[in-house]
């Protein structure tokens, strides 16, 4: 990492170990990632006086349950004390943390999409799981925002809204005219949490914060947004 990092002035640190049930089976290896290998990224960037991090990290850091969500958590602690001991005038490392981004690269909707075409039942986990939702644009919007106007230690967080992965699959099927398709449920997957917090309770109450202002989409808000992102894939 020491090379890697020469004479690079900004680094965002996206790389992780993030499949729940994989990192459940082999924890070793979410720690090897995610804690060790982001301690490997800052203590290199420190060395080399990069100057700014972001890393990015996931609302499975709340409450975890999991061994992926329990990683994460170590990944933000080493965070904060690294930045505790570095000069904010070569380095400054800052952390994003949020829920779904939809449609990117390890999102259900794909999955379900495949499904939808293909004529296959949609495998769902549980209906009254809720996640909460973004789109890349607001992921990426956030860690441009941390990217600017992060300190030293700051984790951002964005208000996002949650759904119901019924909910979802009801929008989907609804957007692909197939409102009859089958759903078969399957059950939660090893270490899946039924209900998801971008922010603990006791931090809600330091930051001044409401932590019940979580706002569940509706089947027409959800069709929205997935009607706005198959206009952005087809452009």
């Amino acid at each position: 990492m020491l090379s890697a990092t020469r004479g690079v002035d900004y680094l965002y640190h996206a790389a992780a170990l993030k499949q729940v049930p994989s990192c459940e089976f082999h924890p070793m290896e979410a720690v090897k990632t995610n804690v060790l290998g982001t301690e490997n990224v800052l203590e290199a960037s420190i060395a080399n006086e990069v100057s700014r991090v972001v890393c990015l990290s996931t609302d499975k850091a709340v409450y975890p349950i999991n061994a992926m969500g329990i990683s994460k958590a170590m990944m933000e602690k080493v965070i904060v004390a690294k930045s505790r001991n570095v000069d904010p005038s070569k380095t400054v490392i800052s952390a994003t943390r949020y829920g779904n981004v939809m449609a990117s690269r390890g999102s259900v909707i794909p999955l379900f999409l495949r499904q939808l075409i293909n004529g296959d039942s949609l495998t769902v986990t549980d209906p009254n799981m809720t996640r909460f939702m973004m789109t890349l644009d607001d992921a990426v919007d956030l860690v441009l925002h941390a990217f600017t106007h992060g300190t030293n230690g700051d984790i951002f967080v964005q208000k996002a809204p949650a759904a119901t992965i019924e909910v979802l699959v009801e929008a989907l099927k609804t957007i692909t005219s197939k409102q009859d398709h089958k759903v078969n449920v399957i059950g939660t997957r090893h270490g899946e949490k039924l209900y998801e917090a971008c922010v603990a309770a006791k931090k809600c109450l330091l930051q001044k914060i409401r932590a019940d202002t979580t706002a569940f989409l509706r089947i027409t808000e959800t069709l929205t947004i997935l009607s706005t992102l198959r206009k952005v894939r087809k452009t």
